[in-house]
């Protein structure tokens, strides 16, 4: 396959990234790629820490994979040797070491469930055991002689641990330098890693420098925001949708996200095309309920399929929207034509007596709309479609709204 143009190549690149280092650099490699038809060697590093991948973990995959589909050479480390030692990237701690059994074990996992958004066929797997296992005492203080400790105390996690006098082994600033040196033996022109692991990715650049390489470009994805919408996405913090999760799980997951989140997502962790993102994102602020149900369902059948996906979304109505739903609750009526503001609504029904009682009913969370909580005062119903919803004000008061044109 031939590889597509620059301007081509950038639209999907940039898609979501956070940092480009440096840009301009990108652009002189995806030019050389074009003319001479030579794929780029990407680069991405992962620490099998952890042997369930989430949403969170699927960002950087999700990019990777888009290099893989523009006819790049795409490289997966399997990081057995570094994870050893212990990324410190935002840990306020010195991290454990994990075990060679450990380590082997959750590799496998890691690659088994990567393989759900990379193409098996187009990823060269390496472990860096490979080329740092060999290396002597002397190799290791040769490599450690191309960087200071004054750039090595820069990097903001051992500068506020230093600060806060908490402990810092020294075999931690070798971390850095060993992910560096993965850069230096397989002369990666690219390397992918989450905005959190800069530090690192720019150490790569530096050695690769130091030994008389062509310096790779830093490309950085943001770190996910899980579904309490606050919290970067971590299993530590119970704010996961994990990809290997039932697609009922997945689905229910997704839909529980705050409504800010919805086109980021879209944006992150789906396969919508490029050119219809901004159409996207005009619906999730105008319609955020039903766009988030088109978001878990494509979500959920991304890593399930059409028919599961659909499963999920019967699956999730009949357990929540019509749980403890009364069978002889009231109807209320309205046009379709023009879109109806909650407030409004919820004082139609008459469940409140004012539309300054109905906002705060909203604000403190004693609102749903199909089994969702609505928290926007702001929320609208769309005009112009013909359906109908299950409005819950409070404990116990149900409704059915009916919009017809």
């Amino acid at each position: 396959m031939p590889i597509p143009t620059v301007k081509e190549q950038l639209e999907i690149i940039e898609r979501g990234t956070v940092e480009i280092v440096p840009h301009e650099e990108l652009i002189r490699k995806l030019e050389h790629s074009h003319k001479t038809q030579t794929p780029l060697r990407v680069k991405l590093g992962c620490d099998p820490t952890r042997p369930d991948l989430h949403l969170g973990h699927s960002v950087i995959l999700r990019k990777m994979r888009q290099f893989q589909d523009l006819g790049h050479h795409t490289i997966l480390i399997i990081g057995d040797f570094t994870a050893m030692i212990g990324d410190p990237s935002g840990a306020n701690k010195t991290r454990p070491a994990l075990t060679r059994e450990d380590v082997v074990a959750n590799g496998r996992s890691y690659f088994e469930q990567a393989s759900k958004i990379l193409d098996p066929d187009k990823t060269e797997i390496v472990y860096n055991s490979d080329w740092l296992a060999p290396m002597s005492f002397e190799d290791v203080i040769r490599l450690a002689s191309h960087y200071t400790v004054a750039r090595m105390i820069e990097r903001d996690d051992f500068t506020k641990r230093y600060q806060n006098n908490d402990t810092i082994s020294l075999h931690e600033f070798l971390y850095p330098l060993a992910q560096g040196q993965d850069s230096v033996h397989l002369k990666s022109d690219i390397e992918l890693g989450g905005i959190d692991q800069k530090f690192n990715l720019l150490v790569g650049r530096h050695l690769q420098k130091e030994f008389g390489q062509s310096q790779q470009v830093c490309l950085m994805m943001p770190l996910l925001v899980g579904t309490d919408g606050t919290q970067k996405m971590s299993k530590s913090y119970d704010n996961y949708i994990g990809i290997d999760e039932k697609p009922e799980d997945m689905y229910g997951k997704a839909l529980s996200i705050p409504d800010e989140l919805i086109y980021p997502y879209f944006e992150l962790v789906t396969d919508i095309d490029q050119e219809r993102l901004p159409e996207t994102k005009k619906m999730a602020e105008s319609d955020p309920r039903n766009t988030k149900h088109q978001l878990a369902w494509t979500v959920t059948r991304m890593y399930h399929g059409a028919e599961a996906a659909d499963q999920a979304r019967t699956h999730f109505e009949k357990t929540v929207i019509q749980k403890d739903v009364p069978d002889d609750m009231p109807e209320f009526h309205f046009t379709s034509d023009a879109g109806h503001g909650l407030l409004d609504v919820i004082r139609e029904t008459g469940f409140v007596p004012s539309s300054s009682e109905a906002r705060r009913l909203v604000v403190q969370g004693g609102v749903t709309v199909d089994g969702e909580k609505i928290t926007d005062p702001r929320y609208r119903f769309e005009a112009g479609t013909e359906s109908e919803y299950v409005l819950k004000a409070g404990k116990r008061k149900f409704g059915k709204l009916i919009f017809r044109s």
